[in-house]
């Protein structure tokens, strides 16, 4: 017997006198790469077409709900130096090695955090509360973006300046280019004004920021700074006083607000104001509190019902220790009668704790009661001292009208001072102040239409990404696919020639009746097989062979009947012999018993000439399984089998035995080493190739030879190229009649 290995060798198996480049018929050259990979997408065609409609309209949709951004441009140049303009040898200055560190340093600044708070605080969009909502900025739980009375506070404006500054630089591109001193200043926003007002801004303060640094650096603009400084220090120490003085007079005693004592915020408040807040928030804590215990009171009155007499310990303890003495007592009542002592007992001990329990309760009664007339109580005395602050309140707003006219006359003088003081501390000192070299060269227009989204774009991101997904899935489920759907795969994927492609009869078709059609396309496929099978050995047509599948139900009866008649109809003697005594099904071809069979010769009986019957429309002879015996496996475990083949052949040309499947059974390879070889049949569409290998591997390991399989049930329309393999079978027929 050879490996299964032996079909690899296309020479093995060629007849007495061919040619020398004979090829077996059988051998089938692979399809080449791309000719994989379209049938792979033709047959996951749908899935690839669903992945790219739903990415396509995933690209859609997330387009239609994106916000469109706007994008203004507005343009600088920015020479080496300033031009001279009274130099006889030139105007402008020539290029050094220096000027790539330069303009590097100019776009630096131009990206530098400085100019974007700069920016941002002369559009006022520090204290613009839809500047944030704009750019989607949630600072929610931050007290710097609390609003009161629509405004955000006082205290919070250098973290809204950082914070809007992060949102500018995020938001503007600065691109240089390239090979020229001009440089494109771009803001992208929601809205287009907003767009091109920060561009222009951003350029306008560059160029301001730029002679700042220069000014500043001289010895003139310090000493001016300095007079400024001593003169709006003595504005501010006047502006102080005077606000003092009327607070005296007035008797306006005021906080300072949180932050206020280190002199850089002088808003105040006075302490009426803390007083009845803080009263008036313990007024609405007391408010709470009444009503929360008011609510329990309500609920106190269902008693033992009540929510804190269901979460009262000691009741909970009582009621568990009653239940369990009640639990006791029931099962007591089912032996024994009321009166029995340790009844009693019990009974005495639950009226007890019946009586405890309405103590309890009536205590949490009585304490929810008291609880809730002192939560009134308190809530009435702090109402009332509550309007009292109200109407001193009232008066101190009436007489600080005035006081805070002084003190906005503080804050601006303050503010000033500051800013002076600020820009004093950090002057530098310079060698000259020089013309300035930075000018705009255009202005940033309002943009008519949007930069992004763009809609061709992004579905032709989405068209490419659903392409790829679509590939990806289809791959995936190729590989996750192991059935054998198309002929050419039982080679690549089993290893075994194909002896040929069976089509599925009809439901309402009988195998035995397409055999006797000899112009059904199972007559046409089985000759088909016979003829391979031919090339297998050196004698032709093997003498004897067993037909067998994986699991039952692939058609390996099928192709044993059929193969049987096939051989009939050439003239040869042929018995088919039914070698599954788990489940026979020859019996049922010939309308006999299975009474006696193969099973009794293999048991001993020398006679089994009884056994076989005739089917004459079929032209063979059968031979039924005979009684199912006990255990199959050991009546094929001798060499009776091999003696009943040898017998059969001095009458007959063919021996086939119909052999059971081979998963899970020891039969198959127990019948296939008294025969020639094995002929497998495989489902196509239904069984999966990792089961047939790991049959086949069983067979292998008996030292069994393998003919070739045979693809049962085959439907082309089902397969993974998709054409192809109706023709052949069906050729020359009649279609009308075939039709009717």
């Amino acid at each position: 017997m050879n490996s299964l290995s032996s079909h690899s060798d296309p020479f093995r198996n060629a007849p007495e006198g061919s040619a020398p480049g004979y090829t077996n018929p059988t051998e089938q050259t692979g399809p080449s790469i791309l000719e994989q990979y379209l049938r792979i997408a033709r047959r996951w065609r749908w899935v690839i077409l669903g992945a790219i409609a739903v990415c396509v309209l995933l690209g859609l949709i997330v387009t239609l709900l994106m916000t469109p951004q706007y994008t203004a441009t507005s343009t600088v140049e920015i020479s080496r130096e300033a031009d001279r303009v009274t130099n006889i040898e030139g105007v402008e200055r020539e290029a050094t090695a220096s000027d790539q560190e330069f303009y590097q340093t100019q776009y630096g600044l131009l990206r530098a955090r400085s100019l974007a708070e700069r920016v941002a605080s002369e559009l006022n969009l520090v204290d613009d509360p839809e500047f944030f909502e704009m750019f989607g900025f949630d600072g929610s739980g931050d007290p710097a973006f609390e609003i009161t009375n629509e405004r955000y506070s006082a205290e919070g404006r250098a973290e809204r300046q950082r914070e809007a500054a992060d949102i500018l630089l995020t938001n503007v591109t600065i691109n240089p280019t390239r090979l020229s001193r001009l440089v494109d200043i771009s803001m992208t926003s929601p809205d287009p004004a907003f767009s091109a007002e920060v561009a222009n801004s951003w350029a306008e303060n560059f160029i301001t920021t730029n002679l700042e640094r220069k000014v500043q650096a001289t010895s003139y603009g310090r000493d001016a700074l300095q007079r400024q400084l001593t003169e709006y220090k003595e504005r501010l120490d006047e502006s102080q006083r005077q606000l003092v003085a009327y607070a005296s007079d007035q008797e306006i005693v005021n906080l300072p607000s949180e932050g206020g004592n280190d002199g850089t915020n002088t808003q105040e408040r006075p302490i009426v104001v803390d007083n009845l807040a803080s009263l008036n928030a313990a007024l609405n804590e007391a408010t709470a509190d009444r009503i929360a215990a008011e609510a329990r009171f309500r609920r106190a009155g269902g008693g033992g019902s009540s929510a804190e007499a269901l979460s009262n310990n000691a009741i909970n303890n009582l009621r568990q220790r009653r239940a369990e003495l009640n639990a006791e007592y029931q099962d007591l009542m089912i032996r024994f009668e009321p009166g029995y002592p340790q009844a009693r007992a019990i009974q005495s001990q639950i009226e007890a704790l019946d009586q405890a329990i309405a103590r309890e309760e009536s205590r949490v009664s009585g304490s929810v009661r008291a609880e809730y007339q002192q939560a009134e109580a308190r809530e009435q005395a702090l109402r009332q001292r509550v309007n009292a602050l109200t109407d001193e309140y009232l008066d101190v707003r009436r007489r600080s009208i005035q006081y805070n006219i002084y003190q906005q006359e503080v804050d601006t003088n303050r503010a000033l001072y500051d800013g002076l003081l600020q820009r004093f501390q950090e002057l530098g000192v310079a060698a000259g102040v020089g013309v300035n070299n930075i000018a705009i060269v255009d202005t940033a227009n309002v943009p008519e239409r949007p930069s992004s989204p763009r809609l061709l774009i992004n579905l032709l991101v989405s068209l490419l990404a659903g392409i790829g997904i679509g590939a990806a899935l289809a791959l995936a489920l190729e590989q996750l696919d192991e059935a054998i759907a198309d002929p050419s795969e039982v080679q690549r994927r089993l290893g075994l020639p194909l002896l040929g492609t069976v089509p599925k009869v009809d439901e309402e078709e009988t195998p035995r009746d397409a055999l006797l059609d000899r112009k059904s396309e199972m007559v046409d496929a089985y000759i088909a097989v016979q003829t391979n099978l031919a090339f297998t050995t050196e004698h032709g047509v093997p003498r004897s062979f067993s037909v067998t599948s994986t699991r039952p139900a692939e058609g390996k009866s099928t192709t044993s009947l059929a193969l049987a008649t096939m051989l009939a109809r050439s003239g040869k003697r042929v018995i088919l012999l039914d070698g599954d005594m788990r489940s026979p099904s020859v019996h049922h071809l010939g309308n006999v018993s299975h009474d006696r069979g193969v099973s009794n010769f293999l048991a001993g009986d020398e006679d089994f000439t009884g056994s076989i019957f005739r089917m004459d429309d079929l032209g063979i002879d059968a031979m039924s399984a005979g009684p199912i015996p006990p255990n199959a496996a050991e009546l094929l475990t001798g060499d009776r089998m091999r003696g009943l083949i040898d017998r059969l052949h001095e009458k007959y040309d063919h021996v086939i035995v119909d052999s059971p499947p081979v998963m899970g059974l020891a039969d198959a390879p127990l019948i296939a080493g008294h025969v020639e070889g094995v002929i497998y049949a495989v489902e196509s569409h239904g069984i999966r190739s990792t089961q047939v290998k790991t049959a086949l591997g069983r067979l292998q390991a008996a030292h069994t030879r393998v003919f070739g399989a045979v693809l049962t049930k085959f439907e082309a329309r089902k397969a993974h190229y998709g054409y192809g393999y109706e023709y052949g079978y069906g050729y020359g027929r009649d279609t009308d009649t075939k039709a009717a």
